[in-house]
């Protein structure tokens, strides 16, 4: 038999680039580890760019050897008052990274590996420019729901058939049935960029983004499950030329089996209080990173779940403090938590979220029903599908109708009685909810499980960067 000569073993080299903001950087991160997980014996190394800004936040958190962090100079608007304009914060993303972006390119190209693929946060835009310059194929990651995607695709269907612009306050019930792949919806639940004056640059940016993407990307990526969305997905296919992979859920679960130090020291103790508390009777509450609700909805939130009387863990950032003072000794207030581990403990039995699509992912990975209490972006689109679409929540609020200037607030009484109902585990509605929860949990669990939809998605896309030299 002739010897084979010994070749070298190809090294794939990614480089990954996510948005700016939490919700758009834990999910890039988390496909890292998994595409890492997939190749530990070295033949993928991952360059993960964000600004000096995220690098001061993320750098110590634990990662794979051959995840390697690259920065770009902080020549955007500080993270830490971001949301006091979005638009703006938006453009600069937009604007002011990708000329920063060429120049580190320039030295990763310049030393070997070569760069394999670009990971893109799709609404990093213009990664598909440098990439197609530069002739690497680039790989665009949607950090939302494919029913987002698809609504944003259906823009010009929108328009021509009178649904765009729309005034809310006196159409929001109007029934949208025409978007392919997905079930029928209403103009108030549609994302909240379509409505407003300071919201039609990030809409329009938005629709760029998503045709720029079909058009130009190589692959497309979903952090969602295909089994979760199953109609748009198959919509893709017939639709889209190019390779779609949901690869979901982009959520740290691959952590949750590694044993946290013993001593878990007083940061979590919230982990102690759980483990000392009744099966499924926490609601455990967390209303984003971001944005959230008036401070007088806030206040009759607070009073609500305490005259409830139902137990809770509650993360609060910033004014977690006045919160603290009236929980009383049913709940406890906490500046952070491990959510995922959370969510996972056997003493949680519902998750009061404000519907971002990571912490939906979560919440459906540890089969959980959620009470939606959506504000901003995706979140009102995400809460439908989990209360219409799943079935596997309540609504908080009322569909805001005429934008958040007009808020409808709900009462203490209206949310004490609705978080009893919610967290009853023996009422016939309540137990049909969690089943449905279960359901959808085995069916996520599935997909990431050897051969599951996610899996394969994943080996799929690892081969196709593998094997598709450049330049």
């Amino acid at each position: 038999m002739a010897t084979e000569k010994l070749e070298s073993i190809p090294v794939c080299h990614v480089v990954a680039l996510p948005y700016p903001g939490r919700g758009h950087i834990n999910p890039m991160m988390n496909l890292c580890k998994s595409l890492s997980s997939k190749k530990p014996d070295n033949t993928l190394v991952i360059t993960f760019v964000i600004t000096e800004e995220w690098h001061g936040f993320i750098e110590s958190d634990p990662k794979p050897d051959n995840i390697e962090f690259a920065t770009l100079p902080n020549v955007i608007p500080s993270e830490l008052v971001r949301a006091n304009d979005f638009p703006a914060f938006f453009e600069a993303v937009n604007t002011a990274l990708e000329a920063p972006f060429e120049r580190l390119l320039d030295g990763l190209e310049s030393e070997a590996p070569p760069v394999s693929a670009i990971v893109a946060d799709s609404f990093v835009d213009w990664a598909l420019r440098v990439g197609n310059r530069r002739n690497i194929p680039v790989a665009s990651l949607w950090t939302m729901s494919a029913s987002v995607f698809t609504v944003l695709h259906s823009f010009e269907l929108l328009k021509q058939k009178g649904h765009f612009p729309a005034d809310l306050s006196e159409r929001g019930d109007e029934i949208i049935d025409y978007i392919p792949g997905i079930n029928t919806t209403s103009i108030a639940d549609l994302p909240t960029v379509f409505f407003g004056d300071n919201h039609q640059k990030v809409l329009h940016r938005a629709i760029e983004t998503v045709a720029q993407v079909v058009e130009k990307a190589k692959y497309l990526l979903f952090t969602s499950v295909h089994e979760l969305e199953p109609q748009v997905f198959d919509t893709f296919k017939t639709k889209f030329a190019l390779p779609v992979y949901p690869i979901g859920p982009a959520i740290p679960h691959f952590e949750l089996s590694k044993s946290l130090p013993i001593n878990r020291n007083d940061a979590l103790g919230y982990l102690y209080w759980l483990d000392s508390q009744p099966k499924q009777s926490v609601l455990y509450i967390s209303l984003g990173s971001f944005l959230s609700v008036s401070k007088a909805q806030m206040d009759e939130i607070v009073a609500g779940v305490q005259n409830s009387s139902v137990r809770f863990l509650w993360v609060a950032r910033g004014d977690a403090s006045k919160l603290k003072d009236g929980v009383g000794d049913k709940g406890l207030v906490v500046p952070w938590c491990d959510q995922l581990r959370v969510l996972c403990h056997d003493s949680i039995g519902g998750f009061w979220s404000h519907c971002g699509w990571n912490s939906t992912l979560e919440a459906v990975y540890a089969g959980l029903p959620i009470l939606t209490c959506p504000i901003f972006w995706d979140q009102v689109p995400n809460a439908k599908q989990i209360v219409e679409d799943w079935k596997i929540g309540y609504r908080v609020l009322k569909k805001k109708v005429g934008g958040a200037e007009h808020e409808h607030l709900v009462t203490r009484e209206e949310i004490a009685e609705l978080v009893q109902r919610f967290m009853d585990l023996e009422i016939k509605e309540g137990k049909e909810m969690r089943e449905r929860a279960r359901q959808l949990q085995e069916t996520c669990h599935r997909a990431i499980a050897e051969g599951g939809s996610s899996d394969t998605n994943l080996d799929a896309f690892i081969k196709d960067i593998s094997q598709g030299g450049h330049h």
